[in-house]
């Protein structure tokens, strides 16, 4: 006598067995998940139930959402999920899709923008609704919107040329334009924006762009420069690139640095910590995010707050009103950042400059 199999390894009942249980065809046990009381007369119902009980079936979510024409599945493509940024915006995106019965499936690049065609092509492959695009901002993918699989995309933080869909972002003009006026009034005058690379990152060149807009400025009361750094560029190129702005500044000029986001931050931290300076005596500072140590970093770094968790729920919802059939041309939602202002960026006392 055959000892029966444990009900892990037993084959998962399917449409067709409860079928051949209830002696009806699979398009009546469909019928029966979906209109049982208007299609199925009372004795066929119960047949159909007893079959399902019997076999312990439990229809499959995806299978049903396909049947419906939607998989209930949102495709999230990010750059760089150890990027704070990113787990931020994912967590904003994720409520709104699971307030309205859909599930993030997440796709990291890590930073490798030869898999952002491969990225869209996985996701599609299990019938995603719609992509909310989080990626390096380059790369052949974004120029055919037939790559897309005719499914909607919004933006998120990086512009594409070439692909007309919703964008959403931080308004980084604006913030870039509020930090530097921060510290211009605070009696910083030679400023150095460090970035990571531009390499057409719309986020990072618009920063710099602003930037620069604000040193080149008639009548501008500061100076600055921008220095693009590279992961791979060794902790010396910091450390020397500070010590050189401080160099280059006569006498009483006071030096700040504006970071172009959290990674930049922690590494000028670092830079810091090896040359034993302090943030707000030697070197002033405010940086792009508000990472939580920000504030444990003596005497408390200042910082651009970004609306992480609004621009992922506002992406979300676009997406949605997108996938529900909105049509019309691409919206751009450019969301203002909060400036928190920590002791690294205040001026000593009598040394703040007139507005």
């Amino acid at each position: 006598m055959s000892t029966p199999l444990p009900a892990a390894l037993r084959a998962r009942p399917t449409i067709a067995d409860v079928a051949a249980e209830a002696g009806v065809s699979k398009a009546t046990v469909s019928r029966y998940f979906n209109h049982r009381e208007r299609l199925l007369s009372p004795d066929i119902a119960a047949r159909v139930e007893a079959a399902i009980a019997k076999l312990a079936y439990v229809p499959s979510p995806m299978a049903q959402a396909l049947s419906h024409g939607r998989s209930r599945l949102i495709g999230l493509v990010v750059a760089d999920i150890t990027n704070p940024y990113s787990v931020a915006v994912l967590c904003g995106a994720e409520k709104v899709c699971q307030e309205a019965g859909y599930l993030v499936m997440l796709f990291n690049l890590g930073n490798d923008r030869e898999r952002e065609r491969a990225a869209i092509d996985a996701l599609a492959s299990y019938q995603v609704d719609g992509f909310i695009l989080n990626t390096l901002g380059e790369g052949e993918a974004h120029h055919d919107l037939h790559h897309l699989h005719g499914k909607p995309a919004v933006m998120v933080d990086r512009r594409h040329a070439g692909l007309a869909a919703d964008f959403v972002s931080l308004d980084n003009r604006g913030a870039m334009r509020e930090a530097c006026a921060h510290l211009r009034q605070q009696g910083w005058q030679r400023l150095l924006y460090i970035t990571q690379p531009l390499q057409g990152v719309s986020s990072r060149v618009e920063r710099a762009k602003a930037f620069r807009a604000m040193v080149s400025a008639k009548g501008s009361a500061v100076r600055g420069e921008v220095l693009e750094l590279a992961a791979e560029q060794g902790d010396d190129v910091l450390d020397q690139a500070l010590a050189e702005l401080r160099r280059k500044a006569p006498p009483g000029e006071r030096c700040a640095v504006v970071a172009g986001n959290s990674v930049v931050t922690l590494r000028v931290a670092a830079s810091m910590s090896r040359l034993g300076w302090t943030f707000g005596n030697e070197l002033g500072f405010v940086g792009f995010d508000d990472p939580d140590w920000a504030s444990l970093i003596r005497p408390g770094l200042s910082a651009v707050a970004q609306p992480t968790d609004a621009i992922g729920q506002r992406a979300a919802q676009c997406l949605l009103e997108r996938i529900g059939g909105l049509q019309g041309p691409a919206r751009e939602s450019l969301l203002p950042g909060l400036l928190v202002v920590r002791g690294s960026s205040l001026a000593a006392p009598g040394l703040a400059a007139a507005v």
